[in-house]
């Protein structure tokens, strides 16, 4: 929790307290279905809460925004970002029912009630939102091809509406398939932990 406060001194006190539940929550609820691996419970402010809150540190999500959040598996970066950005609504979707169960769970306790966890293939949507967020469910080509369609032509941020993808390493080949103007924000300029050197947010407007 003290990773967090680093690099985000400006936490209300219930988003502290909510940051600060989620150790036990996923710690309980891991013990029971396997949505983070064993290792890296043990290091789940760094690799998945910090992790997903690097989209933070590109957009600041204004009130009345809606975010998908594909393939969200325990719920990232789809609820830390939730607790950060509590005006924004968040459908967080993953085709592995007994993960959405959990993340259910887990935004129930928090009282996270700008949370909607729904088990269902991103294809199959047909809403829109602003944006899309995920962490490297897939290459880059197949996943705006799933999404494509469910952005929002009513883009009201600084970024154009679009995708914001967690993803590690070089994506130079797989950013090429895509012929779209991509940006990519390199976390470790904002965390300077080792785990961030080859970690990225990559931006592909829509």
């Amino acid at each position: 929790m003290e990773l967090i406060l680093k690099y985000f001194p400006d936490l209300t006190d219930i988003q502290r307290e909510k940051f600060t539940q989620l150790e036990a929550l996923y710690q309980d609820w891991n013990s029971k279905v396997n949505v983070i691996s064993r290792q890296d419970i043990d290091t789940l402010y760094e690799r998945h809460v910090l992790h997903s809150l690097g989209i933070a540190k590109v957009i600041q999500f204004k009130s009345g925004t809606s975010v998908l959040d594909v393939g969200t598996g325990g719920g990232f970066p789809g609820i830390p970002l939730a607790i950060m950005f509590p005006d924004t609504q968040f459908h967080l979707v993953d085709s592995i029912g007994k993960k959405i169960r959990v993340v259910q769970e887990i935004a129930a306790a928090l009282d996270l009630k700008n949370v909607k966890a729904e088990q269902i293939r991103a294809e199959k949507l047909e809403d829109t939102y602003e944006f899309v967020v995920s962490r490297a469910v897939t290459r880059m080509a197949p996943f705006v091809g799933w999404v494509r369609n469910n952005i929002s032509r009513n883009s009201f941020h600084s970024l154009r509406n679009g995708i914001l993808y967690l993803k590690g390493g070089d994506l130079t080949e797989e950013l090429a398939e895509l012929n779209i103007k991509t940006r990519s924000y390199e976390l470790s300029d904002y965390f300077k932990e080792e785990f961030f050197e080859t970690k990225k947010v990559v931006y592909v407007p829509l």
